[in-house]
């Protein structure tokens, strides 16, 4: 009897990555509507248009925490896009696996600088 991969019994390898990709694209896209929003807000109802202002804006907790938060959202949600880009398009594994590796070590990078640059203010 030849071994049948057709039917209940069949090998399903990754069934639920699609899923929870799909998922996080959309939760992270929408917490970067949300602070666009808020950071529109700010920009429209501000009374001091000079560095200071800006300044004070990013002086406070909360919206370090919130632009952190959206940008550790918006570096997975490059990851995730990124990431199945090489795997539907590039095909040789060594190559896929450099540009995947590339990519952590860019996307790392832009954190920690965020990091730096928020809580510098």
């Amino acid at each position: 009897m030849a071994k049948n991969n057709i039917g209940p019994k069949r090998l399903v390898v990754g069934a639920h990555y699609g899923v929870k990709d799909w998922l996080a694209q959309r939760v992270t896209a929408i917490l970067m509507v949300v602070y666009t929003v808020v950071l529109l807000g700010a920009f429209l109802t501000a009374q001091n248009f000079s560095y200071e202002g800006w300044a004070s804006l990013f002086a406070r907790q909360w919206f370090k925490l919130f632009s952190a938060v959206t940008f550790l959202g918006l570096f997975y949600h490059a990851w995730v896009g990124v990431r199945d880009i090489w795997m539907d398009y590039i095909k040789p594994v060594g190559v896929r696996l450099f540009l995947q590796l590339v990519t952590i070590a860019c996307l790392v990078a832009y954190a920690v600088w965020m990091i730096q640059i928020l809580w510098s203010v």
